[in-house]
């Protein structure tokens, strides 16, 4: 009977331990110092830059994972290979998340850039020829969001559902009076493309990369008021611990707020 108790008390003690350590490990993940995350080639880079100085005073040390595609962001954080991700506006985020079955969820805001058309061929919107070839994005909101400022333009119509639900695509356009020929292309090609189209429609990132200036070069331009605003995402089984907090308090900070105002002259504007 001894040594059945006994027995029974070092399972306990043992078992108590690897509780503890099972505990612990859990709290160290939820309390973690280093972290991935995934950004865009470009200004996302610079952005970070500053958010890693900021970020390492309160003890958290940020790796940047530059991706040159949209595409593979998302995927490396559903993976497990990010701990975050900051490049994409919530319209991209709610897509992926259907398309492609991910469970990532935004933690705050971080910048609205405002989308342009470029052109190497026209100064002005009012020098687009009729049949004019112009680039649009691939994917789903992107390439929605610049027919919406095609029609902003005045330059096509979209059917009002589609306008409604940000779900437009070149078979929405029910009047196309210059009879402009809209080209889909991935997003990171539509720069290299400028000298095949008239214009193009490219994101901030991509046209800081090929030297573009949305203030300077492009021939039309969203509002920096749009409803596209930038997030930091997660998981969602991580978007309550104690990092994800702490990272989006680094890019919030005044030092950041202001590292945008001055370096980006109103291409980029915080949106927090």
């Amino acid at each position: 009977m001894l040594a059945s108790l006994r027995r029974r008390a070092a399972l306990s003690i043992v078992a108590t331990a690897l509780l503890s350590v099972t505990c612990g490990a859990l709290h160290a993940q939820d309390n973690k110092k280093a972290l991935k995350v995934g950004v865009s080639v470009g200004n996302g880079e610079q952005i970070f830059e500053v958010v890693k100085k900021v970020a390492a005073r309160d003890g958290l040390a940020i790796d940047v994972v530059v991706f040159n595609d949209y595409q593979l962001p998302n995927a490396a954080l559903a993976a497990g290979d990010l701990d975050a991700n900051a490049f994409q506006h919530q319209p991209f985020l709610d897509n992926q998340n259907k398309s492609r079955g991910f469970d990532i969820v935004p933690v705050g805001l971080t910048i609205t850039a405002p989308l342009g058309f470029y052109s190497r061929k026209i100064k002005s919107i009012d020098q687009l020829p009729d049949g004019a070839s112009v680039g649009i994005q691939n994917d789903p909101s992107n390439g929605n969001r610049a027919l919406l400022l095609l029609q902003e333009a005045r330059l096509i119509t979209l059917k009002p559902e589609a306008v409604k639900n940000n779900t437009a695509t070149p078979l929405d356009v029910v009047s196309n009076p210059k009879k402009l020929k809209l080209v889909p292309l991935d997003a990171a090609q539509l720069p290299r493309s400028l000298d095949d189209l008239v214009i193009a429609s490219i994101n901030n990132d991509y046209a800081e990369k090929a030297g573009l200036s949305l203030a300077k070069d492009a021939v039309i331009k969203e509002s920096p008021q749009s409803p596209y605003a930038n997030l930091i995402a997660v998981r969602r089984a991580d978007k309550d611990k104690p990092w994800a907090r702490q990272l989006v308090k680094a890019y919030q900070s005044p030092e950041v707020k202001s590292f945008i105002e001055t370096k980006f002259n109103g291409s980029l504007v915080p949106a927090f």
